[in-house]
């Protein structure tokens, strides 16, 4: 949570600090489990580091301690083994894991709540833009393109484009949930110390993978980094969908337009100096998560791209803190939506006048004068919201 990232209140607990640390120490719990499963832990080691786990809420020293070993893991483990008494469970404590196989698998945790909390949001979204659509089916609209009057149109219509949008980056974000996987390679990708350790590596990994509920990914992905990527364009895919419809508000909300309006809420919107601003502070907070959401991806791109060896030097560490601000960006811009369109005001008296007022413009490309009747030429925008709305209805909330 951040002053110069407003509205990041309603998402920073999912991706804190203090989140970083219990994801890492849930991680090293899950192995242990593995461990007993695989007959190398008992089940008193087992719930001695499980106990130890739960007794660390934030390391002391950790950010020092980080910069010393070059992350948090290690210091992490330090502190775990210094908390569990018996001395043969200690041992066990992140036996046959690297520092990048917990610290990976930890932000595929945090991604995994990012994206729960999105399916709720962008569905929230859904619904509100679904019941706009339907009311406003038959709503005409100035039609806009290139900033100048086109053909009429419907806000329903409209608002049928924005929910496509929406259900568009529902369907990714579910495919790439379902998809985040732990991370179990081991020093350099060979699992060698837990071959050392345990009877069938392979099968105490991919036990590992489901009881975090994660998907296990066949080979460890060190160095192959499209798990991080997918994840950073399935994000700015939502602050796309989110952008057009913070864009359009912010746009017809203007005293010129007068067409939407955001719904009003005591103390939000106003000026420092001017008392007549009622400024849409929703939708600019969302159109800025929508520009600066597509640089954080690419800066993933980019260190995907730089891994070398088996292990990146410094390209692996430049996802930490990008992936999680452009968790927090999605996370933050998606809460944002869900209110922004649930009480969203539509000017339906002041769409349909501008409309008609405009209605040389707007017929222009019909052959002949005819009538001068803005809602006689909207093509097929019913069937289309139809065709959304139909969508809308078959999409369930994934459970």
């Amino acid at each position: 949570m951040t002053l110069l990232q407003p509205g990041s209140h309603r998402a920073a607990e999912l991706v804190d600090d203090d989140a970083v640390v219990q994801a890492m120490l849930t991680v090293e719990t899950a192995w242990a489990q593995s461990l007993g499963r695989a007959g190398v832990a008992t089940a008193d080691q087992v719930r001695a580091i499980a106990a130890a786990a739960r007794s660390i809420p934030s390391p002391p020293g950790m950010l020092a301690a980080a910069e010393a070993a070059g992350n948090p893991v290690v210091p992490l483990v330090h502190e775990l083994r210094a908390q569990v008494p018996d001395p043969t469970a200690a041992a066990l404590v992140h036996r046959g894991l690297t520092s990048q196989d917990v610290l990976d698998t930890a932000l595929m945790l945090l991604a995994a709540r990012v994206l729960d909390r999105l399916r709720n949001d962008l569905r929230t979204t859904a619904d509100a833009l679904a019941a706009h659509a339907h009311r406003h089916r038959q709503t005409p609209m100035a039609g806009r393109t290139l900033t100048q009057h086109a053909v009429p149109i419907t806000f329903g219509l409209k608002a049928a484009q924005w929910l496509t949008g929406v259900l568009d980056a529902l369907s990714t974000v579910t495919e790439t949930r379902g998809g985040l996987p732990a991370q179990c390679g081991g020093a350099a990708g060979t699992l060698a110390l837990l071959a050392a350790t345990v009877p069938d590596p392979l099968t105490t990994a991919r036990g590992f993978a489901a009881s975090l509920d994660l998907a296990d990914p066949g080979l460890p992905w060190h160095t192959r980094r499209t798990p991080v990527t997918r994840l950073g364009d399935t994000l700015v895919s939502v602050t796309d969908a989110l952008g057009v419809i913070a864009a359009d508000v912010a746009l017809l909300s203007r005293p010129e337009f007068g067409e939407l309006q955001e719904g009003p809420v005591a103390g939000r919107g106003g000026s420092s100096t001017m008392p007549h601003k009622q400024n849409p502070v929703l939708s600019v907070l969302i159109r800025s998560a929508a520009a600066r959401a597509p640089l954080l991806a690419s800066q993933l791109h980019l260190a995907a791209a730089q891994a070398v060896d088996e292990r990146p030097d410094g390209a692996w560490h430049t996802e930490w803190p990008t992936l999680r601000s452009l968790l927090l960006l999605a996370a933050t811009a998606a809460d944002q939506a869900a209110e922004l369109t649930r009480d969203l005001r539509v000017h339906a008296d002041v769409m349909r006048r501008r409309a008609q007022d405009a209605a040389a413009d707007l017929l222009a490309e019909r052959d002949g004068p005819g009538d001068g009747d803005v809602t006689g030429y909207l093509g097929v925008a019913t069937t289309l919201v139809d065709r959304a709305l139909a969508r809308h209805a078959a999409t369930a909330l994934p459970a």
